[in-house]
């Protein structure tokens, strides 16, 4: 019984890496794509939308290293640490151009 709990254990955290983790990698993104894209000149609403398209791709490529990585901590701390700091730069980036 115990020799199943860790394979399920496993699972069950690549499953919320890769949903959640995913989550907020994208999230990031999105914020700091945002930002940048702004600042670079183009109008806020063509950058929402070119980020947001992207994000699509940015999740589906999280979602599926989640489950091929071998390191199921690198995976938390790329997709959630690359989150938050995604979304820490993309604070820094709104609040200069304000």
């Amino acid at each position: 019984m115990a020799q199943n709990a860790v394979p399920a254990l496993q699972i069950v955290s690549r499953i919320g890496a890769a949903v959640l983790g995913g989550y907020a990698f994208s999230w990031g993104f999105v914020a700091l794509g945002i930002g940048l894209l702004f600042a670079a000149g183009m109008p806020f609403h063509d950058a929402e939308s070119l980020a947001s398209m992207l994000a699509f791709l940015v999740f589906l490529v999280a979602f599926l290293w989640a489950f091929s990585a071998a390191n199921i901590k690198r995976v938390w701390l790329v997709l959630a640490g690359g989150g938050l700091s995604m979304t820490a730069a993309a604070s820094l980036v709104q609040r200069a151009l304000l």
